[in-house]
């Protein structure tokens, strides 16, 4: 996601010169970019990016609208532009709706009426996490007489974005919102008797502070500050509610609230400091221990978080803990008091009472036991023998089936998706899991925890996964891999790259000039310009169109291949479907490799550049020529202005070879597909070739289907999909008429969201 900071952003108002360019798209441009372009006439044009698209373009300054971040991300909100368009016309409408907050009492449009509720969430529900912003919508949790008219319990598809009952939660862009004009109720003024509540020093979040309620005291912990129109108020978690039920959370009026240490400041002073050491953690509990995952009661909603540190804080007498919480319902960085008890991101960090927190259920082995229904796997966490891939004959009836595959949990489909794909039945990148490394911590839990369980009992929970997610985030490799979804190729990178440090196997390189200078990556993102003719395109014609466009060569051949496909958005795919390759033909994308000429068949002499969209010789996009044939092509008038470049023969090649009776054909070079990602609506899935048959596919999700709520689990599934097969052998023809939801199975997922394709060359394998 683009930082917020550094960018400046934009509506397009009627009407773009740009045909693929509508008016109401969101787009923005970097803040430093933006400062040198001004300066320049009112019709510059100004290089932006367009949100879903990932597609830069010039647009002429007039025709671009200023929006503030949190406006950009409303609007975002709507699927249509013209919608869009409306809704600028309503500023005060887009203002009021900047201006709510988390509990904000509002009435929400439903099926034609309007429910009264409380908003729970303010977010993004369903963008792919790579996208440069996001849509802001409301979650809205519907009270009173309206509860269970919604549609949902605070989940969208997979992603739990807050807990309420079952229909009693709604998502819904600002346009569907309206404000209710409120008094937040609040307990009754203290009476005379009471200790003053008036302080010259400020509340700050995390502050101990007592105040009274009916005709008791509560006791509890500053959540956050916020302004009313009633004036200042203290959002407290209590000790215990008005119900006298543990835990809770009050929203008072500041003058209502008085610090503890002010209230009980003689007992504070007699406090055992031998117990209670200022700042120093203390000896771990038996069943909570830094690094624990716990869950916990926040209001009336189940909480989860990592155990970050133990022990007293300042002018409180009782055993306290910071969690980092998975929800982002924290207060702060970790920070109490100014000082620094562990660092983590800003609204991540919440200091509670050791006593609430429980060992968190999602993780018990008790659970696990019920869901496997098998006592023994449930016990399997860590498999010391190592383990091949999954060979073709054992697929069905050690793969297929109901929890199998890799659990999912919190947003982890993408990596689910990725380390099945990789390991389950390809042995390609079991380098990584052998090869001598400095970080053996997290190559362990990926062999032992992971891949071995995965290749031997055909399970993997989710506990391991988030093992493994916790090792990269205390690496502070990123502080959110236990929380937040992200690209499956940023994943694979970082385990690649900076972690276990293995040789990039993709080396590409630009034939220009006498030499070739050579570039390494992990994986290659295909682009493309919209120049092109591509209708129904394959795999093997948009790498061709994109290493054409970017003038690229392969080096080498690859062992493995990464691709990821250009797209950017279920509502912005640049091309409906995209026909996998079972055979990736990379002959003509090698820089020294011996070409064949794509008439005859011999030892090709030459390049013509000018000829890679013709597709009268050939459906491959490079063109290579042997001199006979190279004349005759470029005899025709229309083809007698192309120039042709001569080709390098590797060592051992010669064109006196290829002349007389026995000509030398060059051997082709090709890759085999083992695996797909596939996303749709911010969730990965993936398919695996698993044998050499058409038919053997199978297709993977980590949270197929889910038992219970908030405190409930994912159930992964892996699941024959024969019918794949029947639609790769189909003509381009008839594969454009197939209407998508009316495929067999789930062939529809692999036609039309695949993102990353998994291609391996057998033979070099061997040597890497």
């Amino acid at each position: 996601m683009a930082s917020a900071d550094k960018n400046i952003y934009f509506i397009v108002i009627p009407n773009p010169s740009v045909g693929y360019i509508e008016a109401g798209e969101i787009c923005f441009i970097d803040k430093d970019l933006y400062e040198r372009k001004k300066e320049n006439t009112d019709r510059l044009p100004v290089t932006l990016v367009h949100m879903g698209r990932s597609m830069h373009t010039d647009i002429d300054k007039l025709l671009l609208r200023p929006l503030k971040l949190r406006s950009a991300e409303l609007l975002l909100a709507l699927e249509s532009n013209t919608d869009r368009l409306v809704a600028l016309n309503d500023p005060k409408a887009l203002e009021e709706a900047s201006n709510l907050s988390l509990d904000s009492r509002v009435c929400v449009e439903y099926n034609g009426k309007w429910l009264k509720g409380v908003i729970r969430y303010i977010g993004n529900i369903k963008s792919y996490s790579y996208e440069p912003i996001t849509g802001a919508f409301f979650g809205v949790e519907l009270q009173g007489e309206d509860t269970g008219k919604g549609q949902n319990n605070g989940s969208y598809l997979h992603k739990t974005c807050f807990t309420c009952p079952n229909n009693s939660g709604i998502f819904a862009p600002f346009t569907r919102i309206k404000p209710v004009d409120h008094k937040p109720s609040a307990p009754p003024l203290p009476t005379q008797s009471s200790p003053s509540m008036t302080s010259t020093e400020p509340l700050i979040v995390g502050d101990r502070v007592t105040f009274f309620g009916d005709k008791n005291a509560h006791h509890g912990m500053v959540m956050a500050i916020k302004d009313s129109p009633d004036g200042k108020m203290v959002l407290i978690s209590t000790d215990k509610d008005e119900e006298g039920k543990q835990g809770g959370e009050m929203t008072v009026p500041l003058d209502c609230v008085i610090k503890e240490e002010l209230l009980n400041k003689d007992e504070t002073e007699k406090m055992d400091t031998s117990q209670s050491p200022e700042m120093g953690g203390v000896p771990d509990t038996e069943d909570i221990s830094v690094g624990s995952l716990v869950q916990f009661i926040v209001g009336k909603k189940i909480s989860y978080g990592i155990v970050r540190w133990i022990g007293y804080l300042p002018d409180y007498p009782e055993k306290s803990a910071l969690l980092e919480v998975e929800d982002g319902s924290g207060v702060s960085d970790g920070t109490y008091k100014g000082k620094q008890y562990f660092k983590c991101p800003p609204q991540s960090g919440l200091f509670v009472k050791l006593s609430i927190c429980r060992p968190d259920d999602r993780f018990s082995v008790a659970k696990e036991k019920e869901f496997n229904g098998n006592s023994d796997k449930a016990s399997v966490y860590v498999e010391e023998e190592n383990v091949p891939p999954i060979r073709t004959e054992d697929v069905s009836k050690q793969l297929i089936g109901r929890m199998k595959g890799i659990q999912g949990h919190c947003n982890s489909c993408y990596m689910d998706s990725a380390l099945f794909s990789v390991f389950s039945c390809s042995s390609v990148l079991d380098s990584l899991l052998f090869k001598s490394t400095q970080d053996q911590t997290i190559q362990s839990i990926l062999l032992k925890s992971i891949v071995n369980p995965l290749r031997k009992h055909g399970f993997v929970p989710e506990r391991s996964v988030m093992n493994l997610r916790k090792q990269l985030q205390n690496r502070e490799r990123c502080p959110t891999y236990t929380t937040d979804e992200k690209d499956p190729e940023e994943f694979l990178s970082l385990i690649m790259q900076e972690i276990l440090s293995l040789d990039p196997p993709l080396k590409l390189c630009s034939p220009s000039g006498s030499g070739h200078k050579e570039q390494s990556c992990y994986y290659y993102q295909i682009f493309m310009d919209y120049n092109h003719h591509l209708v129904l395109p394959t795999v093997q014609q948009l790498l061709e169109h994109s290493f054409f466009s970017n003038s690229l060569k392969l080096a080498e051949v690859p062992a493995c291949l990464i691709l990821t496909m250009p797209r950017s958005g279920k509502s912005f795919k640049m091309f409906p479907k995209i026909i996998p390759s079972i055979e990736l033909d990379i002959t003509g994308l090698l820089v020294d490799g011996p070409q064949p000429c794509v008439l005859c068949g011999q030892l090709a002499n030459e390049e013509c550049a000018e000829c890679f969209s013709d597709t009268l010789f050939s459906d491959t996009g490079f063109k290579y020529f042997c001199l006979k044939c190279s004349t005759q092509v470029h005899s025709h008038k229309h083809r007698r202005c192309h120039k042709t470049t001569s080709l390098h023969l590797p060592q051992g090649f010669s064109y006196s070879q290829s002349s007389g009776s026995d000509p030398r054909t060059p051997p082709r070079e090709k890759l085999e597909l083992f695996a797909v990602l596939c996303i749709e609506t911010s969730h990965y899935v993936s398919f695996v070739k698993y044998g050499p048959r058409d038919t053997d596919w199978i297709f993977f999700d980590s949270m197929a289907d889910r038992v219970g709520e908030s405190n409930g689990y994912n159930i992964p599934e892996v699941r024959a999909c024969p019918e794949v097969g029947q639609y790769l052998h189909m003509s381009l023809a008839q594969l454009a008429n197939q209407v998508p939801r009316e495929m067999e199975g789930v062939a529809k997922r692999l036609f039309c969201d695949g993102y990353m394709y998994l291609y391996q060359s057998k033979s070099m394998s061997l040597y890497r």
